[in-house]
């Protein structure tokens, strides 16, 4: 079972994956996640705490994780978590802490491309609460794209690249429209 709540794309694509739209999101969250491209919406869990009664640190990774899942679904390509073929894996990945969070509380995190290279992709993320209505955390990744079946790190296929660079038009867009 899935613990999303649901992802958006910003994307005026008519052929983008359909999500819940973002006026479902508190209007404090909606403008701190202005210019993502994808947004990922989950719960906090009495579970993600530790002996402190906060979040514990490892668990923004995970929430890194599905954003990061999240963002490569709305952008289609052959390049899947199949663990076969071609796959992204993460090559790094930094957080910086804001402020606490505490159950109960649900949190939005926004995605979006900031650089596509070769072989590699940079990604930049920002964790809302939405009980606190700030930035509690911010992340930046880079994943590359790797071929299975000859166990190397491999370029960008070119319809990802394409779906990589319409997604960062869409985040650009979107900060522009609305800054």
């Amino acid at each position: 079972m899935s613990h999303r709540l649901f992802a958006m794309s910003m994307s005026s694509d008519p052929n983008a994956p359909a999500y819940q739209p973002t006026e479902s999101l508190p209007d404090a969250v909606r403008a701190l996640l202005n210019g993502f491209h994808t947004i990922t919406t989950l719960p906090v869990q009495w579970g993600d705490q530790d002996a402190f009664g906060h979040v514990n640190n490892v668990v923004y990774f995970r929430w890194f994780e599905s954003a990061r899942i999240d963002l490569l679904n709305a952008c289609p390509s052959g390049v899947t978590m199949a663990g076969e073929g071609l796959g992204p894996i993460l090559a790094s990945i930094q957080c910086d802490y804001k402020k606490q969070l505490r159950f109960p509380d649900v949190i939005s995190i926004g995605s979006r491309v900031t650089r596509i290279g070769r072989s590699s992709v940079d990604l930049g993320h920002s964790i809302i609460s939405h009980q606190q209505g700030q930035v509690i955390a911010e992340g930046r990744c880079v994943f590359v794209v790797f071929d299975y079946s000859n166990q190397r790190v491999t370029r960008i296929p070119d319809n990802l690249r394409a779906a990589l660079e319409h997604s960062m038009q869409v985040s650009s867009s979107a900060e522009q429209a609305n800054p």
